[in-house]
């Protein structure tokens, strides 16, 4: 999504030009290139899948179940072994919270035996609070954390998004008992710029641009013992005026500058 103006081959000929080893793929992009197709393209390059995005709006969509299965086949067929859930935020009309909250319990106690069998995590993403009511009902890592619990960790786990979370004081010490449990399925980098733009979804900053401290991010997140994929992220629409492969360049470079540890 950091450059979803790069039409698939031109993503991954850029990444493999960069030394960079895998990619985060969405949905749609895959459905418009044909499953079958892209996971032969991703393959031949030598590519590893990270992550697949997204499933998961179990409060707001009409068959949420069975696109989420669809999504865990999908998982399966492009070699990652983790789809990522944005949970979904109220229903039309609703105005309770710990409702939504049951309803996402509800759908992951149908879907992680389903996950499970097909070797697919489902990693669940907190969202920033202001995205609540229409996207995620889910805006804490503790709140992930307490409907990925009931699970195993090979089935359900969560994902840590410097660009949602880093303004909880509660986070560092959920990210440490994620990692104690096995549960830290993706760790995604995105930086806090302000003024943040009109519809705010599309407010996630290069990194280095905005206010977060990557590299203590960085550093945390590897002392709870993660050792998987590192992806970044970024809803950006100057960013997607631009270049892709300059973009992507830049991205790497700033991933050197602002997060790498040797």
């Amino acid at each position: 999504m950091t450059v979803k103006q790069l039409p698939l081959p031109a993503l991954t000929e850029a990444c493999v030009r960069l030394g960079i080893p895998g990619v985060g793929l969405w949905r749609e992009p895959v459905h418009s290139y044909g499953l079958e197709a892209a996971a032969k393209l991703v393959r031949d390059a030598g590519l590893t899948v990270t992550t697949l995005c997204r499933g998961g709006f179990f409060t707001t969509t009409a068959s949420p179940l069975d696109d989420n299965r669809a999504a865990i086949d999908e998982a399966a067929t492009l070699g990652t072994d983790t789809l990522v859930l944005v949970s979904g935020g109220l229903p039309p009309g609703g105005r309770d919270l710990a409702a939504a909250r049951s309803r996402i319990a509800d759908a992951l106690a149908e879907l992680a035996p389903y996950a499970g069998e097909r070797g697919i995590r489902l990693a669940i993403e907190p969202l920033h609070p202001m995205y609540a009511a229409d996207r995620c009902a889910v805006s804490t890592l503790d709140q992930a954390l307490a409907l990925a619990e009931p699970f195993p960790a090979t089935q359900v786990g969560v994902v840590v998004d410097t660009y949602h979370v880093w303004w909880d004081d509660r986070a560092p010490a959920a990210v440490a008992r994620a990692g104690a449990q096995g549960r830290i399925h993706s760790f995604q980098l995105a930086d806090w710029t302000v003024p943040l733009p009109a519809g705010v979804l599309t407010g996630r900053g290069q990194l280095g641009d905005g206010c977060i401290d990557l590299r203590a991010w960085r550093r945390l997140v590897d002392a709870a013992g993660y050792t998987g994929p590192i992806e970044v992220e970024l809803f950006n629409d100057e960013l997607w005026a631009r270049n892709g492969t300059e973009v992507l360049a830049e991205t790497a470079q700033r991933y050197v500058e602002e997060v790498f540890e040797s």
